[in-house]
């Protein structure tokens, strides 16, 4: 009887497709594995096995598959089932999901080969110039690949002449995978089987006395056996002996030296093993460890609130430590993958080579063995810390999750879909797992904070810092009054002037933040107002003085700045407002001596680059460290006495309702970050509106006031945490178009829904990369069911793309739209 597949495909398509496969395949088959498959006209796409069964496809035929890729399951059933409930909860498919899943290597996609057809008699003289260009190479070469083709004629689009190739039958065209992933093999040596008694060691140490260098490279490997009992790399040979390639070569060709390979990780720690005893828990984080347990035994998700340097990571470290002698696997979730560095190292020192790290940072062969490791259960990948991808591993027995920093908002996935939130993402597979989940901050999100109010969270708190060290005294400074009176120097006030001397006498460290980088967002001419704009996107180009560059942060085009203004020609041209670059450079200026560093997303774009930064002013290498918001997130520095934010007004005067939310939780890390060991740290914080209830909130650490407003006006204007809200984006290249379009919508969902719809509305940016953007949001109120609202938006689509002239418009869902 005739047996069928459902594959998920890694692209975005409402249904699985079915294919045909053979009995004997299909005894093989089971779900979890990868499959390559054809789809379309001649693309073949690997896909995952669904399921297993006889019902064939009844609105078009199943082709058979290409091949199985697996011989075993490389994604398992609790997987899948997370996975789906991604796609309907964030409302994309299921393939969106499985691409931003499966690290891209599992993803191999087939790639044309051109190849010449000998059956053809060819007149070159028919040929035009590029088509005789091709035919030549394929003279010399059996298979040419698209890109090779494209040096070979020297433009981009090459189809026409490939086109034209294949009309007078020159060419043939053939579909061909490529494994992308390719395991890392160590050379090791090892003395060879004849010489393993003593009398032919004697006689070959006696017959290499000609050859010394020889004669050093085998006694340097007897005393690397004696030293390590470890299998011996030649490149550890190669130092000791202190011998060229050349000379181990000859070894092994002689037969003295046997060579092998053994398959190792790319990321592996030596010398870490766990030497450190787990750290005894203060009073105050005993008594938070065991109000935890004591939800975890109610089966709760618990908030642990502890404020800045209060220590919430050995508390993490005792409840993994737990986990882990009951033999289950624990994930330790981080916004950023800046924050692992300092962090994996303070967790290999408890418990060495049980970690393993997962982040967007590491290339694609090196996430595959994590994967593989994570899969097998490997000792090395117990505990896994990573970004919110980390959530997709094939976890088979999960114990724990830590959501570290729970309020941040890189825990949502922007672009591309799925749109998901990290935080809600984990709760669900916990729940799956039967693991026990603790979210932890010291400024929860309204959301999870609610949720503990309710009783829907567990609660637990430490509202003292480690060492009883007192919290940082934050001093808000009006610039106003001193731009007034022109005592700003630059764009330092007086007072956070003389506190950086002060710091800097006492042999203090410094951090300056300033949520922009670049050197100033706004180049603008003086005699006629001209500001450059970027020719994709609605917004001015900012000034980077490092590269003489304007560039647009939304598309990256940039371009050089110019000598005069491009509207008047007049070479008046000054800068608006100030990013981290300006910051670092009035710094060199006012004092000559001081090391200044900088860490934004510009300097911040190498794999390790996160890594030198934190390291050198971790060791002191820097006494000033001026930053965007990277510096808020978690990060411990022991020697750091003063923290200047030198704008907070830029964080408030958002068009967002989470702006004042957003604002009091940076400004509260950021001083989180001062006097974190025995000296109480002091925090400048300079503001046009000294005023402001959010920033006196944040000068008196009161996180109660600061809720209490925020619920009372959301649960007022109806937004989350009481309503749920979905953003709709409608994006398109014609303006008339998303204007029409995006008021169908909107007239469509106001028919069925009734209740608050806003919009349509463009946003601040109302264009970017030549696409215009118009949102629509959705509040859904507490007595709506959230599916059924979801289900009325999706029929609304399918009658909208029934419309012609709407087809082409991208209809984007941001579910809990942060």
């Amino acid at each position: 009887m005739q047996q069928f597949i459902n594959v998920i495909l890694p692209i975005p398509l409402e249904k699985l497709f079915t294919y045909a496969v053979s009995e004997a395949e299909a005894d093989l088959l089971l779900p979890g594995m990868r499959v390559a498959v054809p789809f379309g006209k001649s693309k073949i796409y690997t896909a995952l096995v669904s399921e297993i069964h006889h019902n064939p496809p009844t609105a078009y035929e199943a082709k058979e598959i290409d091949r199985i890729l697996d011989g075993q399951v490389i994604v398992n059933e609790t997987q899948l089932k997370h996975w789906q409930w991604i796609a309907d909860y964030y409302m994309c498919t299921i393939g969106e999901v499985v691409r931003s899943a499966l690290p891209s290597a599992f993803l191999l996609e087939s790639e044309t080969l051109i190849l010449k057809n000998n059956y053809t008699a060819v007149d070159e003289g028919d040929l035009k110039d590029d088509e005789f260009l091709v035919f030549e190479a394929l003279q010399h070469q059996s298979a040419l690949k698209v890109h090779e083709v494209s040096t070979i004629v020297d433009r981009k689009n090459i189809l026409p002449v490939l086109n034209r190739l294949l009309e007078k039958k020159i060419i043939l065209l053939k579909e061909e995978l490529h494994e992308q992933y390719r395991p890392k093999l160590v050379r090791y040596v090892a003395l060879g089987e004849t010489y393993r008694s003593e009398e032919k060691l004697e006689a070959l140490l006696h017959s290499l006395t000609r050859a010394p260098k020889q004669s050093q490279v085998v006694l340097a490997l007897f005393q690397l056996q004696a030293e390590t009992k470890k299998p011996i790399k030649v490149s550890d040979l190669e130092k000791a002996g202190g011998a060229s390639k050349a000379v181990i070569k000859s070894l092994i060709d002689k037969g003295i030296l046997r060579e092998y390979h053994i398959r190792t990780d790319r990321i592996g720690y030596e010398g870490t093993e766990g030497k450190e005893e787990i750290k005894a828990l203060t009073e105050h984080q005993q008594l938070a460890i065991e109000d935890i347990q004591r939800h975890f035994d109610a089966n709760k998700v618990t908030l642990l609130h502890g404020v800045t340097s209060s220590g919430k990571t050995e508390v993490y470290v005792k409840l993994i430590e737990d986990c882990l002698a009951v033999g289950r696997q624990a994930l330790y979730l981080l916004p950023e993958i800046a924050l692992t560095t300092q962090l994996i190292a303070r967790l290999r020192h408890y418990f060495g080579e049980k970690i393993s790290v997962y982040h967007s940072k590491y290339s694609i062969q090196e996430r595959v063995e994590v994967w593989n490791n994570v899969l097998t259960k490997k000792s090395k990948a117990q505990i896994v810390i990573g970004a919110r991808s980390s959530l997709f591993l094939p976890f088979s027995d999960l114990g724990l999750i830590i959501v570290d920093e729970e309020h941040e908002d890189s825990y949502k996935q922007f672009d591309p879909a799925p749109r998901y939130h990290a935080r809600d993402a984990a709760i669900v597979l916990g729940n799956m797992h039967g693991a026990k989940i603790l979210l932890g901050s010291a400024t929860p999100s309204v959301e999870t904070f609610y949720n503990t109010r309710i009783g829907k969270y567990g609660y637990a708190s430490i509202d003292r810092r480690f060492g009883n060290v007192l919290m940082p005294d934050i001093e808000l400074v009006d610039i106003k009054e001193q731009t007034r009176k022109k005592r700003m120097k630059g764009h330092f006030s007086e007072r956070l002037l003389t506190e950086i001397q002060d710091a800097l006498q006492l042999g203090e460290q410094i951090i300056l933040f300033q949520n922009r980088r670049g050197y100033a967002p706004i180049v603008e001419c003086t005699t006629c107002g001209h500001s450059p704009q970027c020719p994709n996107c609605d917004v001015s180009l900012t000034y980077h003085q490092y590269r003489k560059e304007l560039r647009c942060h939304y598309c990256g085009h940039h371009i050089a700045l110019p000598e005069g203004c491009e509207a008047c020609g007049n070479p008046t041209l000054d800068t608006k407002g100030f990013g981290t670059e300006q910051v670092e450079q009035e710094l060199s200026k006012l004092f000559a001596e001081v090391k200044v560093g900088r860490m934004d997303f510009d300097t911040t774009r190498g794999k390790y680059a996160y890594e030198k930064i934190i390291t050198a002013f971790e060791q002191r290498e820097m006494d000033i460290l001026v930053g965007t918001q990277m510096l808020t997130k978690g990060l411990d520095f022991r020697n750091v006495g003063l923290v200047g934010v030198m704008n907070a007004d830029s964080l408030l005067n958002f068009p967002d309702y989470r702006a004042h939310e957003r604002c009091f939780q940076l400004l509260t890390q950021v001083s989180g970050r001062a006097g974190r060991t025995k000296k109480r740290g002091k925090v400048i914080v300079q503001t046009y509106n000294p005023y402001h209830e959010i920033l006196k909130q944040v000068s008196t650490n009161d996180y109660e006031g600061m809720f209490k407003d925020q619920l009372y006006e959301r649960q007022q204007y109806r937004y989350p945490p009481n309503n749920r809200i979905i953003k709709i984006t409608f994006k398109h290249k014609e303006y008339n178009r998303v204007n029409e379009a995006s008021e169908w919508f909107a007239k469509a969902l106001r028919n069925i829904l009734e209740g608050s719809i806003l919009g349509p509305e463009f946003p601040p940016v109302a264009r970017i990369r030549n696409q215009y953007l118009k949102h629509v949001m959705v509040k859904i109120p507490p007595r709506r069911s959230l599916s059924k609202t979801k289900a009325s938006i999706k029929r609304i689509e399918k009658s909208f793309k029934a419309i012609s002239q709407y087809r082409s418009i991208r209809v984007i869902y941001n579910v809990d739209h942060i």
